[in-house]
């Protein structure tokens, strides 16, 4: 009965769809239960079966709310989940409004695939309906298994608001998964938290391979790209992610506006979604890092300046690209794999005057990507889109750990670990840092495929 196994059923050596199955004393636990993305949100993928049966699963824990963790807890509760789900706070308020969010574009791409939607309001509503516990950091959480309890303890991840490193003891044994780790210091977020004594560890590697260069100038890139596109009388694009990524271009406006640094222009926040998310960080300022809590409680509203405009129906959006002022448009998606971004982007992207930041990873295959990798020319929504804007592609403001900061994050526990397995990265990412891990601490490090099944000791 003493079982106590991992099986691999998302999030193997692809940096999305993280899904991971936990055996413990014939209890059956799932960490996390994301959406894989990539050019789509609606990918073939998304439809297929879950390789296990979502009834006999008794407990769903989820690291943090962005759409590659929990975009498929819906579909799981449509197939027939019944368990508890559990998260922080901050996670379970901003799940909610991306899965109802991303539901309007899951269902148009489906329809067009000829599929059923991934799921529907309805699924959403009997969500947050299990979805009724909510833990704080590094207070354990007992749960009862066949043979004894396991403890669950959540550590800050430093990622975004909310997120999590779930860790897992059962008879004298600790399983940490990393879910994402935070690019610290964050603007925002605190530090992410060491974790100690740990035999098993499963993380991420999105950045494995490589180091955010410009992390230290980051504002100065930031404000040097806005400023001379302001001067030639350009519009500004930022795809972002409506989860911290919209945040973190607020606060970096705020400091530069309020600081006289840039211009005061229009500032459209062209986002349901990001306006909705950051409602939900003003509500949790407590969680933040030190310096900015300070920032608050001297007076200042970190994600409001003067200039800015938030338009969060379709006719405000439409009514931006009237505007012939220089100005910032910040919109999602993150990844420029749908939303409110794309009309954006078929105007500006043919202006040599324009500049598009990119602020965030852009995973293989989407528009981002191609954008990033330099197209002169690329296909949104069916218009064949010339590429003349300027291409600013900031690593510095990705929420993620780089290379060697996901190497230096191994130190504190390395002297206890019997075994790392590296996930949540493209193969080049994961397997780098597998090689790098392994040869520094001398721990045994395995890269899986979807479906692997591992026993622990």
């Amino acid at each position: 009965m003493s079982t106590f196994r991992i099986t691999f059923e998302g999030g193997a050596q692809m940096p999305t769809g993280s899904n991971f199955l936990v055996e413990i004393g014939g209890k059956k636990f799932l960490v996390d239960c994301g959406l894989v993305q990539g050019e789509k949100y609606s990918l073939p993928i998304n439809q297929e079966p879950f390789k296990y049966d979502p009834k006999s699963i008794d407990t769903l824990f989820v690291t943090h709310g962005h759409l590659d963790h929990v975009g498929r807890i819906p579909r799981l509760v449509r197939d027939g989940f019944r368990g508890k789900i559990i998260s922080t706070e901050p996670t379970r308020e901003m799940a909610e409004l991306i899965m109802l969010d991303s539901m309007g574009v899951l269902g148009k791409e489906a329809a067009h695939n000829g599929n059923e939607p991934l799921y529907t309001e309805k699924d959403v509503l009997e969500t947050m309906h299990l979805w009724t516990t909510t833990v704080t950091y590094e207070k354990p959480l007992a749960v009862k298994t066949n043979d004894g309890d396991a403890t669950f303890t959540f550590h800050d991840a430093g990622h975004i608001l909310g997120s999590a490193m779930i860790e897992i003891e059962y008879k004298g044994k600790r399983l940490a998964f990393t879910g994402d780790l935070g690019n610290n210091p964050s603007p925002l977020m605190k530090d992410t938290t060491p974790l100690k004594n740990i035999d098993y560890l499963v993380m991420e590697s999105v950045y494995g391979d490589r180091n955010h260069k410009d992390k230290d100038k980051r504002i100065e890139i930031f404000k040097e790209a806005v400023t001379s596109t302001i001067a030639k009388g350009g519009t500004v694009i930022i795809p972002a992610f409506s989860i911290e990524r919209t945040q973190e271009m607020l606060l970096a406006f705020n400091e530069l506006v309020e600081g006289k640094q840039i211009p005061e222009i229009p500032v459209y926040l062209d986002s349901p979604l990001g306006i909705n998310i950051t409602k939900i960080y003003k509500k949790y300022d407590s969680w933040f890092n030190e310096n900015i809590e300070k920032t608050i409680k001297s007076g200042d509203d970190i994600f409001a300046f003067k200039g800015l405009i938030q338009t969060p129906s379709p006719d405000e959006s439409k009514a931006i690209n009237n505007d012939t002022r220089p100005k910032v448009i910040i919109a999602g998606s993150g990844m420029s794999n749908g939303g409110r971004i794309l009309h954006h982007e078929i105007k500006y992207l043919p202006d040599a005057k324009s500049t598009i930041i990119i602020v965030g990873y852009q995973a293989a295959n989407t528009l981002g990507r191609h954008i990033v990798d330099e197209a002169k020319e690329v296909f949104i929504r069916d218009n064949l889109v010339k590429v003349n804007a300027r291409i600013v592609n900031i690593h510095g403001f990705s929420a993620h750990k780089d290379g060697d900061h996901l190497l230096e994050f191994v130190a504190s526990t390395a002297s206890t670990l019997k075994k790392v397995f590296v996930v949540l990265g493209e193969p080049k990412s994961a397997y780098y840092l597998g090689q790098r891990i392994h040869e520094t601490y001398q721990v045994p490090v395995t890269v899986p495929e979807k479906g692997d099944v591992i026993e622990l000791d």
